[in-house]
């Protein structure tokens, strides 16, 4: 084979992969020595592109297949064909979104998409970027809060401020703790709030903690309302927020990385996300829910149109970004942390034109539809029970084990057999202290008989278990 048929011999081999993804295992599960010895990862190949595509097949052979229907693990899985098409031109055109004269179709495209989610987030006069997931993003945007409550933190740094405090709710995601470390606001002065039955932040406790923030000489300058905790699903309310915010004066951010997709649907977006567009910033992962090859992401400001530039923009950048003729920003780099930027906007862009807004929320809405079904079978199943009531699109459940026996290791032994039996992969996690198995249908790919299949899987290995001396 010479570098002439390198492209057609590797779509052969894609399109063969991409075929047979929903049948069969998910998985050719192996333990990494085992799976270390197969891949023979210290053969010598160089200048061979017959052994550099036994590489591939290699990987491809082994890899999990996240598109596979027993895949639902994550809060994403497999990807939209048209963002794949998109990666692969991307991939092979192999340019930076930093700048307009080194990627002008991207951003064009990216200043597309991003005038589209404010549009749909009712943000007025605001901005936004593509970050490389809402961790970044979440870090991004308590950044920009910290910079105006404390206006010379980027000249002066924090060296004699008053101490900051933010708040978030008790199951937020760790990328707040790693936020707050990094920016040198420091994890103690991340207070994580109670969270009320349903897993929202406790608004009492809020109010009484940015008291004594104050009381205590602080400045509580940073709240945060998860639309989607990690783990149970949970969406901390809106509205009182923006009550507390007017008397407090805090930055008020929306975390939707994972629930943030309800926007998409008028129905969902009511109950789930009423008032998103009074927030100061919102978040949202189109590589989740959505079905974008990963990573995907957006972050939007609202009413601070120049925040990002402001924020992001130090030293002497002359040598790369530069104004149009009329002073208007065109490179996209300059208000980004990063320098150079994959290009994520035409995979983006390929959905959003393919699918459109109304199929994407239809998408969504068939998940939570797919999610009242399968806590439906867990009722009506003797051997399981849900841990937690279901509150959006997280199902936690758990499989009863006998008497005397651990919840705890039963079920994550269940888990593991699972996986090793190759019947499927479901993620875990703990609400008040309680392991959960935690299902997430976020995979175009499964249906009810899927679930129906996944969970006739959960019962044989529960008895196979109980069955094992």
């Amino acid at each position: 084979m010479d570098s002439e048929n390198v492209f057609q011999h590797l779509l052969q081999i894609i399109e063969r992969y991409h075929e047979n993804l929903t049948q069969g295992r998910f998985v050719a599960y192996h333990e990494p020595e085992d799976l270390n010895t197969l891949l023979q990862l210290d053969e010598q190949t160089e200048g061979d592109w017959a052994k550099l595509f036994q590489w591939v097949e290699k990987y491809l052979a082994y890899a999990v297949k996240t598109g596979n229907p027993a895949y639902v693990n994550r809060m994403w899985a497999g990807a939209n064909l048209p963002s794949i098409i998109g990666e692969i031109v991307t991939a092979v055109s192999n340019t930076s979104a930093c700048t307009f004269e080194t990627a002008p179709v991207s951003t064009l495209m990216e200043q597309y998409m991003l005038r589209e989610m404010l549009n749909l987030a009712g943000f007025e006069d605001g901005v936004g970027q593509m970050t490389t997931g809402s961790s970044n993003a979440n870090m991004i945007v308590m950044m920009a809060a910290r910079n105006v409550v404390c206006e010379v933190g980027k000249s002066s740094g924090l060296f004699g401020q008053p101490r900051l405090c933010a708040f978030v709710n008790g199951d937020a995601h760790y990328s707040m703790d790693r936020a707050a470390a990094i920016l040198g606001i420091g994890t103690d002065n991340l207070i994580k709030l109670q969270t009320d039955s349903h897993g929202r932040m406790d608004l009492e406790d809020l109010e009484q903690q940015i008291v004594k923030a104050k009381e205590d000489g602080a400045i509580p300058f940073f709240v945060a309302a998860t639309a989607g905790t990690t783990v149970r699903g949970a969406y901390d309310p809106i509205e009182p927020l923006l009550a507390l915010r007017e008397q407090h004066g805090f930055w008020l951010h929306v975390d939707g990385a994972w629930g943030g997709a309800a926007i998409l649907s008028d129905k969902l977006r009511s109950r789930y996300l009423p008032y998103v567009g009074e927030a100061d910033s919102f978040t949202l992962d189109f590589h989740k829910m959505l079905g974008t090859a990963l990573m995907c992401n957006t972050v939007l400001f609202n009413k601070r149109p120049a925040i990002l530039q402001q924020i992001c923009s130090a030293g002497d950048e002359s040598y790369i970004f530069r104004k149009g003729a009329g002073g208007e920003l065109r490179d996209l780099g300059s208000q980004s942390l990063q320098c150079g930027r994959k290009v994520d906007a035409l995979k983006w862009f390929l959905d959003w034109k393919f699918y459109g807004r109304k199929g994407l929320a239809k998408r969504v809405e068939g998940y939570l539809e797919l999610c009242r079904y399968a806590e439906a079978y867990i009722h009506d199943a003797v051997e399981l029970e849900m841990v937690v009531p279901r509150e959006s699109f997280n199902v936690c459940f758990r499989y009863k084990p006998p008497q005397g026996e651990s919840v705890v290791a039963f079920n994550i032994r269940l888990r593991n057999r699972m996986q090793q039996k190759e019947r499927g992969l479901v993620g875990t996690g703990y609400v008040d202290g309680q392991l959960a198995l935690r299902l997430l249908v976020t995979n175009i790919n499964v249906g009810k008989p899927e679930l129906d299949t996944f969970f006739e899987n959960i019962l044989l290995t529960g008895r196979e278990i109980m069955e094992t001396p």
